[in-house]
């Protein structure tokens, strides 16, 4: 029997999920779990790199000690943050895209090329955390002045495992730097913001073998094993975990909500520029999607006020609040204080007490869907009657019943780890198991 490893890291939480097949279903075993998150530091929200590594190693001896024989191992997280690289040497410091330093960057690369134009090459969304907008924004700070590399999270991640530089398709398309038409970086984007041409290597695909463990990992970890490609975007491999009907919509719940569809070619039209809709890179695929803000919300708010999980769906059904807010409302993006970010979003009648602001943000959550939908069958003449939820969202029953009440359509909730299956399917796939 083969065993497989996919190390998941989320904004919130890292995941080693061990995998093996099992009269033809997927099985997984979490060995180990670790609390994430940003840093806020004097150069604001960062991450600590350092620490992520650790307990990645970490998690990978754990998986040894139960697993002593792993056929290969791959890693996804989140998409457009990067580690820049001086040879084998970091750049700090490490930013979070939820960083507020792109504000004036992203300003400056549309006044070289109007966001129109970009969205033509790219078919990506404009959010000012995107890769262009970061590495637009260490231009002018020369921060790229010494760098030979930049590596994506996960690359960077393969790469202190391997000795291995890579850049992977899907995580790269997240960024604003790839032509969506061609899968390759667009050289007349990268030239006219004047961006060093050396960043930008070829691009890796999922499934590709990276190499082994170095003799120094081994010797830490206690074992060693193939690395592979998954779809390093966390989103590409929670994707690839699910086949769905043509009326089906994909709805990926956690700290991002990310709904929408496979398409054979990415779809790139004023309605979709203007309803912001997204052409990312999928495993042979394009995943044409929307971002609705997610569980950050909530799990800010949590953290606040100190409330579990568990307490919240216990009495969120003795509220009867229904007034909704715009969950992309930019304010939510990294506030220093959740809850009165989220008050000061309410012009009458605020939620007198935190459950009802709970009851607010799932509903708000699920009328979001339920534009995104909309938008969704307007942009592609097509109907879509499902809604497949899968991810840690997918756990949330009071969440599962305003989606289905606000959008009007099936809700399918498979509360499974959707990116470590996706993750691990791909591993199978390379190894031919699958």
């Amino acid at each position: 029997m083969k065993y497989y490893l996919a190390i998941d890291l989320g904004a919130s939480s890292g995941r080693h999920i061990v995998g093996h097949l099992e009269d033809g279903k997927i099985v997984l075993d979490e060995v180990y779990r670790f609390k994430n998150g940003m840093i806020d530091s004097k150069d604001g929200l960062v991450w600590d790199i350092r620490s992520l590594f650790k307990q990645i190693k970490r998690g990978i001896r754990f998986a040894f000690k139960k697993y002593p024989k792993i056929e290969s191992l791959s890693i996804d997280t989140w998409g457009v943050d990067y580690v820049l690289m001086n040879g084998n040497k970091e750049i700090p410091p490490f930013y979070a895209y939820r960083n507020e330093r792109c504000e004036i960057s992203a300003n400056r690369v549309h006044e070289i090329i109007d966001f129109k134009e970009i969205y033509s090459k790219t078919g990506i969304q404009f959010a000012a955390f995107n890769t262009l907008y970061q590495l637009y924004d260490d231009l002018l700070k020369d921060r790229l002045d010494s760098a030979t590399d930049y590596l994506m999270l996960p690359s960077y991640f393969t790469y202190k495992l391997t000795g291995v530089k890579t850049h992977e398709y899907t995580n790269e398309s997240t960024g604003s730097l790839l032509n969506a038409k061609t899968g390759e970086y667009d050289r007349e984007l990268i030239e006219k913001l004047n961006l060093p041409a050396h960043l930008f290597i070829n691009i890796n695909k999922p499934g590709e073998f990276v190499g082994y463990l170095t003799k120094e990992i081994e010797k830490e970890v206690g074992g060693n094993c193939k690395v592979v490609l998954c779809a390093s975007h966390d989103t590409g491999s929670a994707f690839e975990a699910v086949d769905v009907d043509e009326d089906t919509v994909i709805l990926s719940s956690g700290t991002w909500s990310l709904i929408g569809i496979k398409t054979k070619k990415p779809i790139i039209s004023e309605a979709s520029l203007k309803a912001n809709y997204t052409n990312e890179g999928g495993v042979s695929y394009i995943r044409f999607l929307k971002n609705v803000m997610g569980m950050w919300i909530s799990n800010q708010l949590k953290n606040e006020v100190c409330y579990t999980q568990e307490y919240i769906d216990q009495n969120i059904y003795t509220s009867t609040y229904k007034i909704t807010f715009d969950v992309n409302d930019q304010s939510l993006i990294a506030p220093k204080n959740m809850k009165l970010a989220l008050l000061n979003l309410f012009d009458r009648c605020p939620p007198q007490n935190n459950i009802e602001l709970f009851a607010s943000i799932y509903r708000s959550m699920a009328y979001g869907y339920s534009k995104a939908i909309d938008e969704l069958e307007e942009i592609t003449n097509r109907k879509f009657n499902k809604i497949l939820i899968v991810g840690g969202g997918a756990k949330n029953k009071f969440l599962n019943e305003q989606v289905e009440y606000y959008t009007k359509r099936q809700v399918i909730a498979l509360p499974i780890e959707a990116t470590a299956m996706g993750n691990l399917k791909i591993q199978m796939k390379a190894s031919k198991e699958l």
